[in-house]
């Protein structure tokens, strides 16, 4: 009986020390990759990598967009970094709040090293706004960025605006002609942001205003995939020569594990001249 308590207490200790090594491993598998690329680039590298991963021994997912927290790390991180030194960020995120994401935006405008923005898969909403920031965007060629018009709670600004154009006025409750007013004033605030952000990265100005329209006006839905092909149309500095270490570095952050995978191949690569193992 003294031995099966003992093995119930080893079993239980084992098993609340089990995810945190594991976790542990993987943030130290990241520090040394980053290491590396930050050795080869010459560049610091920062890593704004939002996934859905199980961090708790319940299993609880969390759901990772940008937020306050993130934007002080972010500026750390900068101010850390000597102004001659290039900075590399990484980003993969669906965005978040637009005050964290501003911040962001600015610190890097103003540091006077090259700054280059990896997006391995998307950058949507504020990770587009951090994008604009960059001297250079390095796109997977099948990435996407997306249109930065606010939304207000769960409805987009020019959406709530588009009420008042197609419904009598005494008709429209006081809750929504409050939002339509403070959907104009976001739209505003956003556009003159992202043009005054494009400006100052040397951008013409006739053609920072004419991207900060298009960004912000709502012709899209706020989800909408700007390709690699798209962000070279409207003018964006985009390259897809993205280093294979980006994407090495993305698969240690992987998603929950809990769940059962919808996606499932040979994690090998493939060439024409060799024929797939047999089943």
């Amino acid at each position: 009986m003294q031995y099966l308590s003992m093995f119930f207490w080893l079993f239980f200790i084992f098993s609340l020390l089990t995810p945190w090594l594991k976790q542990r491993n993987l943030e130290l598998a990241r520090i040394s990759l980053i290491n590396r690329i930050e050795k080869g680039r010459k560049s610091r590298i920062i890593a704004l990598i939002h996934r859905q991963e199980t961090m708790s021994i319940l299993g609880i997912p969390l759901v990772r967009y940008i937020n306050i927290e993130d934007s002080e790390a972010v500026l750390r991180a900068i101010r850390l970094t000597d102004p001659d030194l290039p900075i590399d960020i990484i980003l993969h995120t669906p965005g978040g709040l637009a005050l964290a994401a501003e911040q962001i935006s600015l610190a890097l405008i103003r540091h006077k090293a090259k700054v280059t923005v990896f997006i391995p898969h998307y950058a949507m909403s504020g990770g587009t706004m951090i994008s604009l920031a960059a001297d250079q965007i390095i796109m997977d060629e099948n990435a996407v960025l997306g249109p930065v018009d606010p939304q207000i709670g769960q409805y987009p600004a020019v959406s709530i605006l588009k009420v008042l154009e197609d419904k009598d006025k005494n008709k429209i409750d006081d809750e929504t002609m409050i939002q339509a007013d403070i959907a104009r004033k976001a739209i505003r605030q956003v556009r003159a942001f992202v043009e005054k952000l494009l400006v100052e990265n040397k951008c013409d100005k006739e053609k920072a205003n004419k991207l900060a329209q298009i960004l912000t006006e709502g012709r899209w839905t706020h989800d909408y995939p700007i390709t690699f092909e798209e962000a070279k149309e409207l003018g964006l500095c985009v390259s897809y020569e993205m280093p294979k270490e980006i994407y090495e570095l993305m698969d240690l952050y992987p998603q929950n594990p809990g769940k059962r995978p919808s996606v499932l191949y040979i994690p090998l690569p493939y060439k024409k001249s060799i024929s797939p193992p047999n089943k």
